[in-house]
């Protein structure tokens, strides 16, 4: 059972950036797709990027092109999730995600089958 843990959420003005990092428990995870979703207050749980075994393939939703690159360091089980330009409606729980699928790089929630706890990013205006 792979288990993911996110870190580095927190609280940040509009315009500023934030790392979000995720520590993947099994090695296995380097042949799967790491992504990214968030849930907003009030909002429906939505994907945010994704990338494919060996970083073949990044995706990223509309709302953040351009603005957050997600990158993945198999030697170490680590996925990250650079964010700039931060805005307000940015602020969500994020959750790090994995799909054994590691050619899938697509919105859907379905195909990824491990979820870790999330973490709050709050981005103040």
């Amino acid at each position: 059972q792979v288990q993911l843990a996110e870190s580095g959420g927190g609280l940040v003005q509009t315009g500023g950036s934030l790392r979000l990092s995720c520590a993947a428990s099994e090695r296995t995870v380097s042949s799967y797709t790491m992504g990214w979703f968030r849930q907003g207050p009030g909002k429906e749980r939505e994907f945010v990027a994704a990338i494919t075994f060996s970083g073949g393939r990044q995706s990223y939703a509309d709302s953040v092109k351009g603005r957050f690159t997600i990158s993945r360091d198999d030697a170490k089980n680590m996925v990250y999730l650079q964010m700039n330009s931060l805005r307000a409606e940015d602020t969500a729980v994020y959750y790090c995600v994995a799909s054994r699928n590691g050619f899938y790089s697509g919105p859907s929630s379905t195909y990824y089958t491990y979820w870790g706890q999330g973490t709050q990013v709050t981005v103040s205006s």
